[in-house]
């Protein structure tokens, strides 16, 4: 038997996933409160690095974000989503992925819209220059 009290130790969790067969409404709560309290702690975190604190370089600060950014989605991934690498898990993995596809897709599409549109719509350097002739 392992640790957690399965027969089976090949059965893949996340950290807040309940275990196949349980259905124990305390460690499901307990599960979303861990969840709650890390999720709130790297929200405190971001705003705390975002103030302005003299312990992170300034250069630094954007990556410090985007470290608490990605941490942020994998908590919300594990303990609110429930997604795992699970077999059974393969639909809400496929939908996740595509939605980020789509999204993704929908930013580099704008942005090289507004690229193209800044290019296109610039005035040329020479008609900045000319004065107006009385």
């Amino acid at each position: 038997m392992s640790m957690h009290g399965h027969a089976n130790s090949n059965i893949d969790t996340a950290p807040g996933d309940q275990e196949p067969g349980t259905h124990d409404v305390a460690s499901a709560i307990r599960n979303y409160l861990i969840g709650f309290v890390l999720a709130a702690g790297l929200t405190a975190g971001s705003f705390w690095v975002a103030s302005g604190t003299g312990l992170i370089y300034t250069p630094g600060v954007p990556m410090a974000l985007a470290a608490f950014a990605i941490a942020q989605m994998g908590v919300h991934l594990a303990f609110f989503l429930h997604i795992t690498t699970g077999p059974d898990n393969l639909n809400n993995v496929l939908a996740l992925a595509f939605g980020v596809l789509i999204v993704g897709i929908v930013i580099a599409g704008s942005l090289w819209i507004m690229y193209h549109l800044n290019a296109n719509m610039m005035v040329p350097g020479n008609l900045m220059d000319m004065r107006m002739q009385p």
